[in-house]
Formats: structure tokens, sequence, C-alpha cells
């Protein structure tokens, strides 16, 4: 696979997974580590990916959270609301741990539905993410790949 169609394959999934449908961008950050493609164009990628996914789901709350009681919504009211607590508790800090497996999408789909700002959020959230996939890439480097 050329490196270019590593990058966006990489890119779709962080996307995918930063939403609710399925994607799973670490295996795949792993496997084209293991591949022997360069680590630092593979985190860029995958961390703009998953960060504009994030963004979908906080525009989802930001101006489609009138529509939550929707069968298409992708964020349950349970779910919704302890983020939205969770949120309330840990303040505008808690989006570095937007990356988290099960909190982190309704935690930024909260984030969206209580007026957080554009340039917070994509700070915050961003850090987060660009730290999960260089710790990755680092833990994968040090283990001897």
């Amino acid at each position: 696979m050329g490196d270019l169609s590593a990058a966006a394959l990489l890119g779709l999934s962080a996307f995918a997974s930063a939403t609710l449908l399925p994607g799973s961008s670490e295996a795949m950050l792993l496997a084209l580590l293991a591949s022997g493609k360069a680590a630092g164009p593979l985190v860029m990628v995958a961390t703009i990916g998953n960060l504009a996914g994030s963004l979908v789901n906080w525009a989802l709350g930001r101006f489609l959270i009138r529509f939550r009681d929707r069968r298409w919504f992708p964020v349950s009211d349970e779910a919704l609301e302890r983020a939205q607590r969770g949120y309330r508790r840990w303040g505008l800090w808690s989006l570095l741990f937007a990356w988290v497996p099960v909190v982190g999408d309704p935690l930024t789909v909260a984030a969206g539905a209580l007026k957080v700002g554009f340039w917070p959020f994509l700070f915050l959230v961003g850090i987060g993410k660009a730290a999960r996939y260089m710790v990755l890439a680092a833990g994968f480097a040090a283990l001897g790949g």
C-alpha cells in the first residue's frame, strides 16, 4: 500500500473512530508503523482525522441538540446527561480526555450542547488526541517496532 493510500485510510479510520461509526485508528496506526511507515506523518494524519470527527460531534451538540430525542441522534440521553455532568464537574479541562473510549464521544457532543467555544474545544481536544497517538507511536518504538 502506498504512503498516500495508507494515510488516507488512517485518516478515515481516525475520523470514524471519533464518531459513533466503527473504526479502529489505533490498530491501523500500529499496523502501519509495523509496516515501516514513518511515525510523524501518521500521528499527524490520525490526529487530524480524529479531531475532525470530534468536530462533527461538537457541531451535532451545538446545532442539532434539539433533535436529541430522534432515533438517528448519535448519543443516547443517558450518555449525554452523564457527559454533561462530568463536564460541569471538571470544566473545560475535561476535553483533554475526549479520546477516552465510551465517554469521549458523548463528551464532545455535550461540549457543543453546552456552547463551548470552537477554539478552546479545538485546542484541548487536539492536545488530548495528539498525545494519545504520540504515546502509541512512542510505545511501539520503545518495544522495538
